[in-house]
């Protein structure tokens, strides 16, 4: 097994790692933006074309308002810290679809979809804001790019074990890549748990710095706790973290978002007056 743990430490060991700004974790993403948005928005187009974007003109104008205001956060954020480069790169669109799936989401480059099924959970315009925030902040913190790296590198792992058992007998081989398949999957849910956690911390910033009401954002998901009937699968085993969990971690970052929002801003003015 020492030539999986070689093979598995040199690919680490070459992917390029970078900062998400604000909430300062460390990423690993080895995509650039030139791979992911050109297809990226070609499948925003298709999709748009293949769904019934919504009629209702209060409801689009408040998704595009309110889409516009948080953009324009981040935008100033971008360019008051040396990412104007990047700012450019985001093409920012928001639509309203008919559905009554209560979903909302963005793809890489800045497109964001919200489902009519989630506006009574948004409930106000507070309530779009705390979902826009936090599906920009997917965008902004470049997760599509980093859920895609980690695709790969848990390719690369399953090729590792495979190059490592190949003189293993059966049994064997299949303990290992059960075991493997195990590990990978529920690292891969414990990732997808932290960017859910890190865009929702990075949407109220957002959704502060545009102006809105920070404390809606807990909010939504306590209304969102109401409509599924409070019941979840456990944590470890899903892609989000609980609503309970999410409710109690806004309230607790509500202070310090409110902090940075006011310094961000404070920041982005005085560039501006430069």
């Amino acid at each position: 097994m020492k030539k999986i743990v070689v093979l598995v430490l040199t690919v680490f060991l070459f992917v390029e790692c970078s900062t998400v700004p604000i909430t300062g974790r460390k990423r690993v993403n080895f995509v650039s933006d030139a791979q992911v948005l050109p297809a990226s928005f070609a499948q925003y187009s298709t999709f748009l074309t293949e769904n019934k974007v919504s009629t209702n003109r209060v409801m689009s104008n408040q998704i595009k308002s309110v889409g516009k205001d948080i953009s324009a956060a981040v935008d100033r954020f971008m360019r008051a810290n040396n990412m104007s480069s990047e700012a450019d790169s985001y093409k920012w669109e928001f639509n309203l679809i008919e559905d009554e799936t209560v979903n909302a989401w963005c793809m890489p480059g800045g497109k964001v979809v919200f489902y009519t099924g989630i506006m009574p959970i948004c409930d106000n315009e507070d309530g779009v804001a705390a979902v826009m925030g936090h599906e920009v902040a997917h965008a902004f913190a470049k997760h599509g790019q980093e859920r895609m790296s980690q695709g790969q590198m848990q390719q690369l792992g399953t090729l590792a074990v495979a190059l490592g058992t190949s003189n293993k007998d059966p049994e064997t081989q299949q303990m290992w890549n059960t075991a493997f398949g195990i590990g990978s999957g529920l690292g891969m849910l414990k990732f997808s748990r932290v960017h859910e956690q890190e865009a929702d911390r990075l949407g109220l910033v957002f959704m502060i710095m545009a102006g809105y009401d920070g404390k809606e954002a807990a909010e939504v998901w306590v209304r969102m706790s109401k409509n599924s009937g409070g019941s979840s699968q456990p944590e470890i085993l899903s892609t989000h973290p609980s609503n309970a969990s999410r409710i109690q971690d806004l309230r607790t970052y509500l202070p310090i978002a409110k902090k940075y929002a006011a310094q961000y801003n404070t920041i982005a003015n005085n560039e501006i007056k430069k």
